[in-house]
């Protein structure tokens, strides 16, 4: 089921895109051409693809929940009650953010702020 956004208040955050990871991989398949076609090829259209992800997707912390948002349209949403863990791989360049809800785990290529993803999660559900 996917509704409107709702009106952004006091208590919700919406992280903003970045676009490093992404365009640093494509960037990275410019001279990979030269030693390996076929894996420039895979790593720039992997690239492509987390670049458009990163226009398309946006990340928002309410009260309740951990919202995904592709388009402006609500596409899931990850109760803080649920989770049982959470944390961002590789702290030089953050690149991979893991959640582990009850039933389900979750990876997320850091597409958005770093910083404020760790501040949110640390406010929102604070590892014991």
């Amino acid at each position: 089921m996917t509704t409107a956004p709702p009106k952004l208040d006091a208590q919700t955050v919406e992280l903003a895109p970045r676009y490093g990871i992404p365009l640093g991989l494509v960037l990275l398949s410019v001279p990979l051409v030269f030693l390996q076609p076929w894996a420039a090829l895979a790593l720039g259209l992997f690239g492509l693809f987390l670049t458009l992800q990163t226009v398309w997707i946006r990340l928002r912390f309410t009260p309740e929940s951990l919202e995904v948002y592709r388009s402006g349209q609500l596409i899931r949403s990850f109760p803080y009650q649920d989770w049982q863990n959470w944390r961002i791989f590789w702290r030089p360049v953050p690149v991979l953010f893991y959640f582990k809800e009850v039933k389900s785990i979750h990876f997320l290529p850091i597409i958005f702020d770093p910083q404020a993803l760790e501040a949110c999660l640390n406010r929102r559900c604070p590892r014991s």
